[in-house]
C-alpha cells in the first residue's frame, strides 16, 4: 500500500473524469491518501472559483465528491517547512509529502512535475511526482 498526497486540482478535475478520476479512484481504494489543512482550504477556494461557472447540480456533485475525498483521506497536520518549487504555493504539497513519507505526490502542475528527482532526495522527500496518467501506469 502506498502512501499519496494528491493536488487540489487533479481532485477538483476527476469531477469532470478522464485520469484525473481513474487515478483518485484507485488512490482512494488501494492506497493511504493523506490531505492537510492547507490542501483542504484550497480545494474549498479553487471550488468557490469554479462555483461561478457551474451549474446547481455541478456545484452540489462537485462539492459533495470534494467531502467525500477529505473524509475518505488521512488528514495530517504538517510541522515540517519545505521550499523546493518554483512556485512557493506548491510548497504545502512538498511538505506534506516529506511528513508522511509518501511514496507518490499526483499533480498535474508543472511546477512540480519540473522538480528533479535528485533534488527531492536532498531534502529527504521520498515521493515520485507524477501525473495522474503515470501514476495509473506505475500503480497498475
Amino acid at each position: 500500500m502506498a502512501k499519496v498526497v494528491i493536488d487540489a486540482n487533479v481532485i477538483i478535475s476527476a469531477a469532470y473524469g478522464g485520469a484525473p478520476l481513474e487515478a483518485l479512484v484507485l488512490a482512494l481504494k488501494e492506497h493511504e491518501v493523506y490531505v492537510s489543512e492547507s490542501i483542504r482550504r484550497e480545494l474549498e477556494n479553487t471550488f468557490l472559483k469554479l462555483s461561478e461557472k457551474l451549474s446547481n447540480e455541478q456545484i452540489i456533485f462537485i462539492q459533495e465528491r470534494i467531502h467525500q475525498v477529505v473524509a475518505m483521506a488521512t488528514l495530517v497536520p504538517v510541522s515540517l517547512a519545505v521550499t523546493l518549487s518554483r512556485d512557493p504555493t506548491d510548497d504545502h504539497y512538498l511538505s506534506l509529502c516529506k511528513e508522511v513519507e509518501a511514496d507518490f505526490l499526483i499533480t498535474g502542475d508543472k511546477d512540480l512535475l519540473a522538480i528533479y528527482p535528485e533534488d527531492l532526495k536532498k531534502n529527504d522527500i521520498p515521493a515520485l511526482i507524477v501525473t495522474p496518467k503515470s501514476f495509473l501506469e506505475r500503480a497498475l
